[in-house]
């Protein structure tokens, strides 16, 4: 279960934050198959701090020698004894440690592992209502903040906690009174990790909040940094970003008042605690009950008592910020994990495919002369939408009950005004983005209700292509791990890219991406064409993927792209007419509704929206000026 976040004056809807008790079985889920390391570590702990126990009886023993004018030989033992408890509590410790130590590292990694792969598959409609500095303060600061709990707070606080177990547990075993009068101090602890935790959770959260909106704010200006110098806006960004940055001082500030009001509370419960030991030992020696040693172990060790009390309470701030980062990061991983319904049944309550969609002959008329391309026999539809209605929020509608079929084997092209649609259209189709309503029928598509027997069953390439850092065997082995040399070169000539790659300074071995060789648009673009030939996905979803190359590069893009899709289902949302005119079927979408589907041809000959479009980008060729 998650709450929604605290919403900062940025106006954007922040990712979720975990309850206390989700993030708690979240934790647990976490630590579940290392439950061994766990119970070892702990096990030995315990067992160095029940030896480490003995030091104070032993001092008592070396003060009653003294104080009985016993000959100094009777002080060997004692003092070898000390030794003997020091290099085997420092031993044991040290193993302790470092078996928690482990633990908690190991923990760090699983929890990383799946934060990444939940952001990963957030929905992107989902990002844009959060803003880029959320998930960036998440990923950034609430990562830190709990790994350096667990690397610093989880090991010191196992170890204080059983130092305080046991060694309260030991004040009762030299008299009863002693451990009633250190309990005197709880009373002031407690009051104060109360006062403390109430006030040190939600702070902390809005903290976290305040310094998202603030590298919110920096990522705006900074990214948008062209457009604000051009309509003289740096006063008003300057005084945004010097608003949000005091608003984040403010709480740090609150934060630190807090630690010191924790701090001087915890100094009075010690002075209670060791005044009543001490007034304690002195009664009960008076009186012949204890010796002098007795008396001087047990202030000991309630003295000995202040490191792992305040290490344990002063730990609270450590734990209580990064319960905070905890809960956050476990908000994104909740937020993010969609049910998949059972392959070949269809979501309750919901259409499937087999419904009449927009793009389809009605009953009686002839099918568009067009034939799809055959490459793939099967007598089911390879993507059936029915009723898709898509919004980014509250009055913003993108799509329409769009109604769409892909046969298998067809190639089509969605074309349409900028806006119109398209790009969350592919997205939805592809996966990797949830319909609003509607249900998609695809292999591995949004609301999938067909089993699909390729590992990547669909895959998505768009004009925002990125080349990874490594050699360039690596990058192309993303799609396929298994891979031969022989099945990268064969996927790089398919897109008519396999000579420039051999040319490289180290052909497939020529490290690429940052630091590495440079790779303008349209090479890039070839590369994620090649990843998608060595996926070898049922169906193909491109949107606008020829677009940054330019004009230049247009043609060579779009034969790979053509190449890459041969034998496959692909939906391609058209940058360039060109691109439908080789498609199987055009489908036409205004403000979200599609208006007309079927061949390049026959739509071009009809007078709607399609020849519109067709004769002003077809005009805007032939019409361009000669010098």
């Amino acid at each position: 279960m998650t709450t929604d976040s605290p919403t900062p004056d940025t106006g954007a809807e922040l990712l979720p934050i975990a309850t206390p008790a989700r993030t708690r079985a979240a934790l647990r889920t976490l630590i579940r198959p290392d439950r061994g390391l766990a119970l070892t570590g702990l096990g030995i702990l315990v067992g160095a701090t029940v030896v480490g126990l003995l030091v104070q009886p032993l001092l008592g023993r070396i003060v009653d020698i003294v104080a009985d004018g016993r000959p100094a030989g009777d002080l060997t033992l004692p003092v070898v004894l000390l030794v003997a408890v020091a290099v085997v509590q420092g031993l044991t410790t040290m193993l302790g440690l470092t078996r928690i130590a482990r633990l908690g590292e190991t923990v760090l990694a699983r929890l990383r592992e799946r934060f990444v792969e939940r952001a990963l598959n957030l929905p992107a409609d989902r990002l844009e209502r959060a803003g880029a500095g959320d998930l960036t303060a998440r990923v950034t600061g609430d990562v830190a903040r709990v790994a350096e709990a667990v690397r610093s707070a989880l090991p010191e606080m196992a170890r204080s906690v059983l130092a305080i177990l046991l060694t309260l547990g030991a004040l009762a075993l030299l008299d009863v009174r002693f451990l009633l009068a250190a309990l005197l101090a709880v009373p002031v602890q407690l009051l104060t990790a109360r006062w403390y935790v109430r006030r040190a959770l939600t702070l902390y959260a809005d903290q976290r909040v305040a310094n998202g909106a603030q590298q919110q704010q920096l990522l705006e200006t900074i990214g948008g940094a062209v457009t604000v110098r051009g309509h003289r806006l740096e006063e008003q960004h300057t005084e945004r970003s010097a608003g949000r940055s005091r608003k984040a001082v403010d709480f740090t500030m609150r934060s630190v008042n807090l630690v010191l009001g924790f701090y001087g509370r915890l100094h009075i419960a010690e002075y209670i605690g060791l005044a009543a030991v001490l007034i304690a030992g002195f009664w009960l020696v008076r009186d012949g009950a204890v010796s002098i040693g007795t008396a001087t172990a047990a202030a000991l060790y309630f003295h000995s008592l202040f490191g792992p009390v305040n290490a344990a309470l002063v730990l609270l701030d450590d734990a209580q910020s990064a319960a905070a980062g905890l809960a956050r990061l476990v908000g994104v991983t909740d937020l993010a994990e969609q049910p998949e319904p059972e392959a070949g049944k269809p979501e309750a309550g919901k259409p499937t495919a087999g419904k009449p969609e927009v793009g389809k002959p009605e009953a009686g008329k002839a099918a568009p002369a067009s034939v799809p391309r055959q490459r793939i026999a099967s007598s089911e539809a390879a993507v059936t939408v029915h009723a898709v209605s898509h919004a980014y929020g509250p009055g913003r509608p993108v799509l329409h009950e769009v109604s769409l079929t892909l046969e298998p084997g067809e190639h089509v092209a969605l074309v349409g005004t900028s806006g119109a649609g398209k790009s969350t259209l592919a997205r939805i189709v592809a996966g990797v983005q949830q319909p609003t309503a509607g249900t998609v029928t695809a292999p591995g598509g949004a609301g999938s209700a067909s089993a699909s027997a390729g590992e990547h069953p669909v895959v998505l390439v768009t004009q925002e292509v990125h080349v990874f850092t490594g050699t360039l065997a690596e990058d192309l082995r993303l799609a396929r791990p298994e891979a031969t040399d022989a099945d990268l070169r064969a996927a790089l000539a398919t897109v008519h890219a396999l000579d420039w790659a051999e040319a490289l300074p180290d052909g497939l071995a020529t490290v690429v991406g940052e630091g590495g060789h440079r790779l303008d648009p349209a090479r890039a673009q070839q590369l994620a064409l090649a990843r998608l030939v060595l996926a070898d996905p049922a169906l193909a979803v491109l949107d606008e993927a020829t677009a940054e190359a330019g004009s230049a590069g247009a043609r060579v893009l779009e034969r790979s792209a053509e190449a890459a899709l041969d034998g496959r289902t692909a939906l391609v949302v058209a940058h360039r007419l060109t691109q439908a005119v080789a498609a199987d079927r055009v489908v036409v979408l205004e403000a979200g509704r599609v208006v007309e589907s079927g061949p390049h041809d026959e739509l071009r000959d009809a007078d709607g929206p399609y020849a519109a479009l067709w004769r002003a980008w077809s005009g805007s060729r032939t019409a361009a000026p000669h010098p």
